[in-house]
């Protein structure tokens, strides 16, 4: 399928403004220029309440709960949503209408979640402060107005990685039970050997040497990427994980990886749901405001999410 006209417009307007690439920059001023390219995921939605939290610990976490604007009385279902940015970039504020959205679309409580950025602090520190913060979601689900039975986790590109691998945790260790997961263009493996980063290798956004810029952000060394924490894809077992929703773009290094889940999370006997937009480039749920396919993608996410939890 040739690339949806929106996202050539988008990209055009991106080349335009002659912008370094975030893998050419040191990490924070690419995260400054991350946070300055916000204004493209348009303005904020309305919602019923945002309440800033602190998960404690030795190191505070920050969280953002948003409540939907038309929730029932009574315990909602939860998403614990971790932020893109290939574990490098971005924060609470990048993925705000993100967030809001889904809360909107899908009835849940969302639980946005500022865990610490590479590389200053490498894998698995970002993943520990995840596990943490869910747990904590867990734990205090009656102050935050929530079912703990029902609780999701969830998040985009670093954030989808970051979902993935704390159900793989929670799975393992017993202590802590998820519901389902939303897997937005995650990242699954490290490896950069798919057709699709070879044929979405420049020019779509999300380029093949970011990713590498990423991935040696993130990891102390080449070691750490073939463990399952940080490469889900290279789980032995996904047995017992709860169902999934896995959304890919066409136009997308991640695409064949991201699917490579989906496919081995059925064939452990995992309920999974794949959403291939084959038009669409990396980061297009974020930017549903200039995309359609955002928009749409949105709405299914709120229904996978509403059918899973009852929301």
């Amino acid at each position: 399928m040739p690339l949806d006209p929106q996202a050539r417009v988008y990209l055009d307007k991106l080349e335009s403004l002659k912008l370094p690439g975030f893998h050419e920059m040191e990490p924070d001023d690419a995260r400054r220029l991350f946070r300055a390219m916000r204004g493209l995921a348009g303005k904020p939605d309305p919602i019923g309440s945002v309440e800033d939290r602190v998960v404690p610990g030795p190191v505070p976490i920050p969280i953002r709960a948003y409540r939907p604007l038309e929730a029932p009385s009574g315990p909602l279902p939860a998403l614990v949503y971790f932020h893109g940015g290939g574990w490098v970039l971005g924060d609470i504020g990048t993925v705000d209408n993100l967030c809001r959205r889904l809360a909107n679309a899908s009835g849940c409580v969302v639980v946005s979640v500022d865990y610490r950025l590479s590389p200053e602090n490498k894998f698995p520190v970002p993943l520990d402060d995840c596990y943490q913060a869910t747990r904590h979601v867990s734990a205090e689900a009656e102050s935050f107005g929530i079912d703990r039975d029902r609780i999701a986790v969830g998040g985009d590109s670093a954030g989808g990685n970051l979902a993935a691998a704390v159900a793989l945790k929670a799975l393992g260790s017993g202590e802590l039970p998820i519901a389902f997961q939303l897997l937005i263009y995650p990242i699954t493996n490290f490896s950069f050997g798919t057709p699709s980063y070879s044929e979405n290798a420049e020019g779509y956004g999300l380029s093949r040497e970011m990713m590498r810029w990423y991935w040696d952000q993130y990891l102390a060394g080449p070691q750490d990427g073939f463990d399952p924490l940080a490469s889900p894809l290279r789980a032995s077992d996904l047995s017992g994980l709860p169902p999934a929703l896995v959304i890919t773009a066409g136009y997308d290094v991640l695409r064949d990886e991201g699917q490579a889940y989906a496919r081995k999370l059925r064939e452990a006997g995992v309920s999974v749901e794949l959403e291939h937009y084959p038009g669409m480039i990396h980061g297009f749920l974020q930017m549903a405001d200039s995309f359609d396919e955002g928009k749409a993608a949105i709405r299914r996410a709120g229904e996978a999410l509403r059918s899973a939890l009852g929301g």
